[in-house]
C-alpha cells in the first residue's frame, strides 16, 4: 500500500488517489462521509460524491456478513435462513367494479382499475412448515398443522380378529375423545405402513400387534423420537391427551 499510494494503512482515501476507484453500492449512496486523506493520522470529513469526488462506478463488492456491526448501532449481525410465506393475490376488477372505482387514461376515458394484494398464503404456510420440519423419512408435522394427531398401525389387520377388534375400538375411543385419528387398515406389509406413516408425518403413532396385546400394551412412538416405547393399551387416549 505504501509503495502504490504513499499512504499508511488505515488512511487510504479516494481524494487524490491516482488509481481506478470502484465503490460498493452501499457506499455510493452515503453523503457527508469521512475518508482517509492518504496521509498518516489525517482524514477528510463531510465528503460527497459529485462535489468532492467524481460520481463513482458503483459495483457489488461486498455483502453483509455475520459479525458486522448492526445498522442500529446495537450488537452485530447474525445471518439466518428465512422462508417467504407471502402471496400476491390477483383480485382483478371484482372489487373496483362493485365500488365503481375508476381512473382516467391519457384520453380522459374512465377505466376500471385492476387490484391485487399481498398477504400470507395458506399453501405457502404449509410448504414453509414442511421445509422447517422434516427428515430423510418424510414430513414431521407441527401439532397445530397436522392433518391427524394420531395414526394407528395395526399389524395383520385383515387376518387377526383380535388386532382388528382392538384397532377399531381404539379408533372409536380417540374419535369419541375429539382426537383426530387415522386408522391404517390396509392389507399391506408392516414395513410399508411404517414408512408411509413417517412420510405423512403424523405426530403420534400406535402400533397394534398380537405380541403387545398379549401383554396388554401398545407400541408408541412420536414422529420425532428415535425409539419406541410400550404403554398400557387402556391408557392410550389419556396418554395422548396429556401431550396435546
Amino acid at each position: 500500500m505504501r509503495s502504490a499510494t504513499g499512504s499508511e494503512p488505515g488512511f487510504l482515501g479516494p481524494i487524490g488517489f491516482r488509481g481506478k476507484i470502484f465503490v460498493d453500492h452501499a457506499a455510493a449512496h452515503i453523503a457527508d462521509f469521512v475518508c482517509g486523506a492518504n496521509e498518516k493520522d489525517m482524514h477528510y470529513r463531510g465528503v460527497n460524491w459529485g462535489r468532492d469526488l467524481p460520481e463513482p462506478d458503483s459495483v457489488d463488492i461486498r455483502n453483509a456478513q455475520a459479525g458486522d456491526p448492526s445498522p442500529t448501532g446495537h450488537g452485530t449481525l447474525r445471518i439466518v435462513r428465512g422462508i417467504e410465506v407471502g402471496h400476491i393475490f390477483q383480485l382483478g376488477s371484482l372489487y373496483t367494479e362493485a365500488l365503481h372505482a375508476s381512473v382516467l387514461d391519457e384520453q380522459g376515458k374512465a377505466l376500471t382499475m385492476f387490484m391485487g394484494c399481498y398477504g400470507i398464503g395458506i399453501t405457502r404456510v404449509v410448504a414453509a412448515a414442511i421445509e422447517q420440519n422434516h427428515d430423510a423419512n418424510g414430513i414431521i408435522w407441527p401439532e397445530p398443522l397436522a392433518p391427524f394427531q394420531v395414526v394407528l398401525v395395526p399389524l395383520n389387520y385383515q387376518k387377526s380378529a383380535r388386532v382388528q377388534e382392538s384397532a377399531d375400538a381404539l379408533y372409536q375411543a380417540f374419535n369419541a375423545a375429539g382426537i383426530e385419528v387415522l386408522l391404517d387398515d390396509r392389507d399391506a406389509r408392516p414395513g410399508v405402513k411404517f414408512a408411509d406413516s413417517e412420510l405423512l408425518g403424523i405426530p403420534h403413532r400406535f402400533v397394534i400387534g398380537e405380541r403387545t396385546l398379549n401383554a396388554g400394551k401398545l407400541e408408541y412412538r412420536h414422529r420425532r423420537a428415535a425409539q419406541s416405547l410400550e404403554i398400557p393399551a387402556d391408557d392410550a387416549v389419556a396418554f395422548i391427551r396429556e401431550r396435546l
